[in-house]
């Protein structure tokens, strides 16, 4: 039985107890004079049988698949012949890989031509066995766990039993653990970036990483191949990533602060309803089209436009990229301010209006000001997705690390080099791979930095309103 089939018959053996268990709360409550009687509900009855009925059982799938690859593992070794154990751990792996590639497939008809192939097919007929086994004996001890965890459960049904709280505290659980997950894959998230970029940074000077203006990361992978040694200076990477960020955040933040004070201020409710589901169709596009706008149209455009009053504008340029980026970000600019403008107590504009200003006035005086926290929240998001942009910078700016402001030249972005050092079959102990980690470890600590200056400036610019 699959792990899915198997979830799905624990779920269903929870459903199952839950009727049991309600309906034997039911006959609990006439038996002492009606409902009332119990401590709780009847439907909490059957939630507490359900969940004992479920929990167990999920628990010993999860431990059980857990544990199942390294027993097995362990148990098929004695099936792999001495002369690979004799040539090493990475010996034994790779026959490993090709005893579970085999068991995968099927395991031939037939004769075998050789001796190794003969252990081969001896071992994959032994491996679909002992997984057949596990499968037997995982499916039989989760159904025996969830209908004792039931039994346990109904027998506990009486008038003073307090299923509610029982309940509860496991609902109180789940959100906690559900909140832990999160927290904790961040925190391991960054403790593996850290833990490979510090790997990087004992092949490479972190000062030469930090303060280099040149990146050039091709290296030779082994001592008697020819290659490069590498150039590892991210500063070009940072300020192209700066650069249009820059330039979208120019053309996003007027536009969508714009577009979200006239919807919220000065728009009807009908236009409001049907401009605001028009805007948001731009955040629901896939960036590769973006990024094809970007190349085939934005691109040509600016190049043209440039050539007619005398300057020189390369083929994938910042400026392009930058812009159609802008575009894409409006929606997240736009939703997020009209949001938090619309929330601004109607109370505020009435008495700026009984005070004798204009809807102008009270727009930047009163309800600007209010806003402005929300915006400024608005605003961060828009710049951090501006940040890890990869598609459109592919498509219309290029891979050439090249240290300018100029936005009409090609540059590149952190993401881009992140993807492009981890594309195909890498070594993960060169430096050019290790490489992306120390990237990806260089551009959480500049977004950490401005999510740092955005709460300062909104500390600094709250203002507070009964």
């Amino acid at each position: 039985m699959s792990i899915t089939s198997l979830l799905l018959l624990a779920l269903c053996l929870a459903f199952v107890s839950f009727i049991i268990g309600r309906q034997k709360a039911y006959a609990v409550a006439s038996r002492n004079g009606g409902t009332r009687t119990l401590h709780s509900l009847p439907g909490h009855y059957g939630i507490m049988v359900g969940l004992w009925c479920a929990l167990p059982a999920l628990a010993i799938i999860i431990g059980w698949k857990l544990f199942e690859g390294p027993i097995v593992s362990s148990m098929l070794d004695s099936a792999i012949p001495e002369a690979i154990h004799a040539k090493g751990d990475k010996a034994v792996e790779l026959y490993k890989n090709e005893i579970n590639n085999l068991a995968a497939s099927g395991v031939p008809s037939g004769v075998p031509s050789t001796e190794q192939d003969a252990s081969k097919i001896g071992a994959a007929n032994r491996l679909n066995s002992l997984r057949s086994y596990s499968a037997i004996a995982l499916m039989i001890l989760t159904i025996a766990v969830a209908v004792i965890g039931a039994a346990l459960a109904y027998r506990k049904i009486k008038t003073d039993t307090e299923a509610r709280p029982i309940v509860e505290r496991i609902v109180h659980f789940f959100l906690v653990a559900s909140a832990s997950i999160a927290i904790l894959t961040t925190v391991g998230i960054l403790f593996s970036v850290v833990f490979e970029a510090a790997r990087f940074f004992q092949q490479v000077s972190i000062v030469e990483f930090v303060t280099g203006t040149k990146w050039s990361p091709q290296t030779a992978i082994r001592v008697d191949q020819a290659g490069s040694s590498g150039s590892f200076g991210a500063i070009p990477l940072f300020m192209g990533t700066l650069l249009i960020s820059a330039i979208a955040m120019v053309v996003a933040v007027p536009f969508g602060l714009m577009s979200a004070i006239y919807l919220a201020e000065y728009a009807s409710s009908r236009t409001r309803a049907i401009v605001k589901p028009l805007l948001e169709i731009l955040a629901g596009i896939p960036t590769v089209v973006y990024g094809f706008f970007a190349a085939l149209t934005v691109a040509p455009m600016i190049r043209r436009l440039g050539d007619s009053i005398g300057l020189s504008v390369s083929s994938e340029s910042a400026l392009a990229a930058g812009t159609v980026m802008g575009i894409m970000i409006i929606p997240f600019v736009s939703s997020l301010s009209d949001d938090v403008i619309t929330a601004v107590p109607q109370a505020m504009r009435d008495g700026s209006s009984g005070l004798g200003a204009t809807q102008s006035e009270t727009v930047r005086k009163v309800v600007f000001p209010a806003a402005l926290p929300g915006i400024v929240g608005g605003i961060l998001l828009a710049a951090s997705r501006a940040i890890g942009e990869t598609m459109i910078v592919v498509m219309a700016a290029g891979l050439a690390a090249n240290l300018t402001m100029n936005p009409l030249e090609a540059v590149t972005t952190v993401t881009v080099q992140i993807v492009t050092l981890l594309t195909g079959d890498q070594e993960f102990d060169s430096a050019k791979t290790l490489a992306a980690f120390a990237l990806g470890l260089m551009l959480f600590i500049t977004t950490l930095v401005l999510n740092v200056i955005a709460l300062h400036v909104v500390r600094k610019y709250r203002e507070q309103y009964d």
